[in-house]
């Protein structure tokens, strides 16, 4: 009994292997052999596969409303990554930027009608430029607040105006020309700036060419945590081309250099205006 139940699980075994077999050499074979089995096209994915979990993660919708100077060059810009639908009242305006992004509406923001007739609450977010009319504006993140949009921005042009916006649903506030006058102000001042992002009102995130008496010098020579409490937290160089993240306390600054550091604002001011330490 024993050797005819061996036998049998051999001769199962020699017919899998011979199926598996005749798979590698013929494709077609294999739906006869193992029904459950099949071939997709390369490339393609199944249930769970990378296909579905691409489709998934569409890309990301917003409304800008208002198609002043900021309003459109914005709305260029998102409608490279993300699905961009425009609205203004000017119908020239509308036909002008109709090509460059994924749908424009020409009508009245402040009509709530036609307005919830092409924005709904599957937006990500939206944009409301149009601060020159702040009846217009105020009205607008109203009518977005009642469509239940889970983000807007809103552009304001005075404290008051942007006071009302938020009171009434806006979750940030823009003041395009104003921060575009820091930014420059705050390059103009600082000579070895090169950009920053500010993350607090204390503490900014810097990328300056390093000051003369630091070419040739190491990180741990430079000694910056101590002399002024400030971190880099990458080099970018040029020479060769390339991004060093968390630079060892060996790393050599060169001229070609663009330093990322992290401090407190009146710390990086300290740095700007400050002689070699190495001369004292």
């Amino acid at each position: 009994m024993d050797f005819k139940q061996n036998q049998r699980r051999r001769d199962n075994q020699e017919a899998k292997t011979a199926a598996f077999g005749k798979l590698a050499l013929d494709p077609r074979a294999s739906a006869d052999i193992i029904p459950s089995l099949r071939f997709r096209p390369a490339g393609s994915a199944g249930p769970g596969g990378i296909g579905e979990r691409a489709a998934m993660h569409k890309r990301q919708r917003v409304c800008v409303i208002g198609l002043g100077q900021f309003g459109r060059h914005l709305a260029i810009e998102l409608a490279k990554h993300c699905d961009v639908l425009v609205i203004d009242k000017d119908q020239a305006v509308i036909n002008d930027i109709g090509e460059l992004v994924q749908r424009a509406y020409c009508l009245d923001g402040r009509d709530f009608a036609s307005l919830s007739s092409v924005v709904g609450g599957d937006f990500d977010e939206a944009v409301v430029s149009m601060s020159e009319n702040m009846e217009a504006s105020i009205l607008t993140v109203l009518h977005l607040r009642r469509l239940k949009l889970p983000h807007i921005h809103a552009k304001a042009t005075t404290r008051d105006h942007a006071e009302i916006l938020k009171a009434i649903g806006a979750d940030s506030i823009i003041f395009p020309e104003r921060e575009t006058a820091f930014r420059l102000a705050t390059q103009l001042v600082n000579r070895n700036l090169l950009d920053f992002i500010p993350l607090s009102e204390n503490y900014m995130v810097m990328q300056i060419t390093p000051p003369e008496w630091a070419i040739d010098k190491t990180l741990l020579e430079l000694n910056l945590r101590k002399l002024f409490d400030i971190f880099v937290i990458a080099v970018k160089e040029h020479v060769p081309e390339r991004t060093v993240f968390l630079p060892g306390p060996d790393f050599v600054v060169k001229d070609s250099d663009a330093l990322l550091i992290i401090g407190k604002r009146d710390s990086l001011e300290a740095l700007e205006g400050a002689e070699s330490p190495f001369d004292k």
